[in-house]
């Protein structure tokens, strides 16, 4: 295994201010519980949003977006169909996409065979929980729906193998972030436990990634900055009056990062 290098807030600064002077415009397909949290994450980081989902338009949307966000976490029939064509089409015009694979696994057949045809059209990043990468390299994984029960340490192996196979980026998110190419290996460590017990905060990570991976070809350190940017935000919000203004101190602290 590759030497694995911590990642810090001088490597993180540049693509961030990349984001905030670009302003990638980031078509969503995400799940229908997050979808406020994703819009006010990405206008926080200074990206602009757009959830563009019909099956009718996504092709035309992908032409004209800076990068693509697809989360199967609510997947159904129709949006899979809308995310199998965005897909197809961000490989077709090498607009850059992520895939966020939520709760893939062998109890949820549907969405982990999308998942797995996702794939096929070479997403430039992949950012799940441990249960997610080592469910999506075809390994044995734990978890309880959307809530992996694998350390990101256990599933380190399967990212590096499933970015060497799909050549692309594959950022594992928990107590310690990997992200890796298959070759190089970033960590990054910090953060806050309550960043697991608010809804959308992982989902909007993988659209911070789609907003930081529209603004230059080093794809995996724009990844790894954009988990370092989360997790830095989530360890200086305040949670002392609860999880609710602990989510909105998440947002404030994205927004004025690195003012203080």
């Amino acid at each position: 295994m590759s030497t694995i290098q911590l990642f810090q807030n001088n490597d993180a600064i540049p693509f961030i201010e990349q984001v905030k002077q670009q302003r990638p415009l980031v078509h969503c397909i995400t799940n229908d519980v997050v979808q406020n949290f994703t819009a006010n994450v990405l206008l926080a980081i200074g990206a602009s949003p757009a959830m563009v989902v019909a099956k009718q338009e996504v092709e035309d949307f992908v032409t004209i977006a800076s990068s693509l966000l697809i989360n199967i976490g609510t997947i159904d029939e129709h949006s899979a169909n809308s995310m199998l064509l965005a897909a197809a089409k961000a490989e077709q015009t090498q607009t850059p996409w992520v895939l966020d694979p939520v709760a893939v696994g062998a109890a949820l057949k549907y969405r982990t065979e999308i998942a797995k045809q996702l794939l096929t059209f070479r997403p430039s990043v992949i950012r799940g929980n441990a249960s997610e990468i080592l469910a999506l390299s075809g390994q044995q994984s734990s978890s309880k729906g959307p809530d992996g029960l694998d350390s990101t340490d256990s599933a380190l192996n399967a990212a590096i193998l499933l970015a060497q196979k799909y050549q692309t980026i594959v950022a594992i998110t928990g107590e310690i972030d990997y992200v890796t190419d298959g070759e190089q290996i970033y960590s990054i460590v910090g953060g806050d436990i309550a960043l697991t017990k608010v809804t959308g905060t992982g989902c909007s990570l993988s659209a911070m990634v789609a907003a930081f991976i529209a603004t230059t070809s080093d794809r995996l350190t724009a990844t790894a900055s954009a988990c370092f940017m989360m997790k830095k935000a989530g360890q200086l919000a305040n949670k002392q009056q609860g999880l609710g203004s602990f989510a909105i101190a998440v947002i404030d602290h994205l927004s004025r990062f690195n003012q203080n």
